[in-house]
């Protein structure tokens, strides 16, 4: 009878797992791919500069990497390099998400680019330290990921717990041990 339980309670703790799974793939917001991708910051003033970043650790990028977009100039990420920098048309429509595309090793990822309403008076330096990597945050958020979203996830797991603890403690006192 003790292991019906043990098997519920692992049962309920995957489920939870499974529905906690990093947002990103439901969202859309990205394509799947062997490697990472971004543009930091997401939302820029038309005539800024984006860092245009790329994943290499897992070695699903080996070769040249080719970022392109129709707000910016195509860019070609070297090998062993892990990011470079864009500078976004003076006439990009405010308002506008533009699409841009990593590409590497014969497969293409996208995300979006956001364009604010307002036209800055000089170029934006982005912050880079080819030395340290890239200097940059998350936007008030972690890895793209909101509030709700955080929450929810934190409760799944947590009510999971709870549960495979309530049905594990109940069991072992029915067994007589």
């Amino acid at each position: 009878m003790r292991a019906i339980g043990v098997a519920s309670a692992a049962l309920l703790g995957v489920t939870a797992l499974t529905f906690s799974a990093p947002a990103a793939v439901a969202k859309g917001d990205t394509d799947i791919t062997p490697f990472g991708f971004s543009v930091v910051p997401s939302t820029v003033d038309a005539g800024s500069q984006v860092a245009l970043l790329l994943e290499r650790n897992h070695d699903g990028c080996k070769g040249s990497a080719t970022v392109t977009s129709a707000v910016f100039d195509t860019v070609i990420i070297p090998p062993r390099k892990s990011y470079a920098t864009a500078g976004v048309d003076w006439d990009a429509k405010p308002g506008a998400v533009y699409r841009v595309t990593f590409t590497c090793d014969g497969v293409s990822g996208s995300t979006g680019l956001t364009i604010a309403g307002g036209r800055p008076t000089g170029p934006t330096p982005v912050p880079l330290n080819p030395h340290r990597g890239v200097h940059a945050g998350a936007g008030g958020s972690i890895a793209g990921f909101d509030a709700k979203e955080l929450g929810m996830g934190a409760l799944l797991i947590a009510g999971s717990i709870g549960a495979a603890y309530h049905f594990s403690r109940r069991r072992s006192g029915d067994d007589g041990a």
